[in-house]
C-alpha cells in the first residue's frame, strides 16, 4: 500500500478529478488523501454548476495542516489534474519540492489537462507556458492526451513517429514516464483507440476497442489508475495493461448503462482484478 497524495477538483455529482480518482485508487490498494481546488455540484460539461474554487491560500493551508502533521515523509505520490489557475500551479510545485525534500523517492505525476483533439484547448492562457515552464519540469510521471502532449511539446503529432517525437521532447522536459492517451493514427482502424507508455525501460503501445460516446473523468480515472499501478511496480508495460483493461471495461459498462457520469462504482472489480485482455506490443 501506498499514500497518494491527490490534488484535483471535486464534485457533488457524478465523477471529476478526485470524484473519480480516489475510489479507484483506494480499490486497488492506496491510501488517498484528496485535496479539493474546486467543490461544484457537477462537472462543468452540464453547462451550469455551483459551489466554490478553493483559493489557492486555502489549498495551500490545507497542505500545511497535512505537512504539520509530519505527513511529508510518508508521501508516495503526488497526483494532480486540471490546474485553474497559476496560483494553484504555484502551491502544487511548492508542494511537490516540499515532498521530495522529506522523501526524495516520492513521485509526481501530473495528467497535464489542456484540451481535446475535438474540443481544442479549453485552459486560460496562461495555463500551457506554466506546464512547459514549471509544472512538466517538476514531475516524474506526465499522463497527456495526445493533442496535450502536441501542444506541450509544440509539435505536430499525427502519427507513431511524431507522437514518440513528442514524448522524447517531453522527457527532455524532465518526467521520466509518459503515458499518452486517445493515440491516433493513420493505422489505427476507426472501432480502436490506443495508449502509449514510455519510461527508461521501453517503449509500448496498446489498443483497445473505441466506444462510440465519451464521458467526463475517464481522462482522470486513467491517470490515477496509471499512476497508482506504476508506483507500486515502476513498471510502465505492466501498468499500462492494467490501467487499459480497467478503464476499457468501465466504459463498456457506463456504455451499456446509458448513463451521462461514469460507473465507477460498479466498475470497482475491474479496478482490483483487470482482467488483461489487451495485448501490450514494445514499440
Amino acid at each position: 500500500m501506498s499514500n497518494i497524495l491527490s490534488i484535483q477538483s471535486a464534485v457533488a455529482f457524478g465523477h471529476v478529478g478526485n470524484s473519480a480518482a480516489v475510489f479507484p485508487l483506494q480499490r486497488i490498494g492506496h491510501e488517498v488523501w484528496p485535496v479539493y481546488t474546486v467543490n461544484y455540484s457537477n462537472h462543468t460539461g452540464y453547462g451550469a454548476w455551483e459551489g466554490p474554487i478553493i483559493p489557492a491560500a486555502d489549498v495551500a493551508a490545507v497542505l500545511k495542516g497535512i505537512r504539520d502533521r509530519n505527513a511529508f515523509p510518508l508521501i508516495d505520490a503526488i497526483l494532480t489534474g486540471y490546474q485553474a489557475s497559476p496560483e494553484i500551479a504555484d502551491v502544487i510545485v511548492s508542494t511537490v519540492r516540499d515532498i521530495k525534500a522529506e522523501n526524495p523517492d516520492a513521485l509526481y505525476a501530473c495528467d497535464p489537462v489542456m484540451g481535446s483533439a475535438k474540443s481544442g484547448c479549453f485552459v486560460a492562457d496562461t495555463i500551457p507556458p506554466l506546464f512547459r515552464s514549471t509544472i512538466v519540469p517538476a514531475a516524474d510521471i506526465i499522463t497527456p492526451n495526445q493533442f496535450e502532449l502536441g501542444y506541450l511539446t509544440e509539435r505536430d503529432v499525427t502519427d507513431l513517429d511524431s507522437t514518440l517525437a513528442a514524448v522524447d521532447a517531453a522527457r527532455e522536459m524532465g518526467p521520466s514516464t509518459v503515458l499518452v492517451t486517445s493515440v491516433e493514427r493513420p493505422e489505427t482502424p476507426e472501432d480502436a483507440i490506443e495508449m502509449i507508455a514510455v519510461d527508461d525501460n521501453g517503449k509500448w503501445i496498446v489498443r483497445t476497442p473505441r466506444l462510440p460516446f465519451k464521458r467526463n473523468g475517464s481522462g482522470d480515472v486513467t491517470a490515477a489508475l496509471f499512476t497508482g499501478h506504476y508506483v507500486r511496480s515502476h513498471d510502465a508495460k505492466d501498468a499500462l495493461a492494467k490501467t487499459a483493461s480497467s478503464v476499457y471495461d468501465m466504459l463498456r459498462l457506463t456504455f451499456e448503462a446509458e448513463t451521462n457520469e461514469l460507473q465507477l462504482v460498479e466498475a470497482q472489480e475491474f479496478y482490483a482484478n483487470p482482467q488483461l485482455q489487451f495485448e501490450v506490443e514494445a514499440l
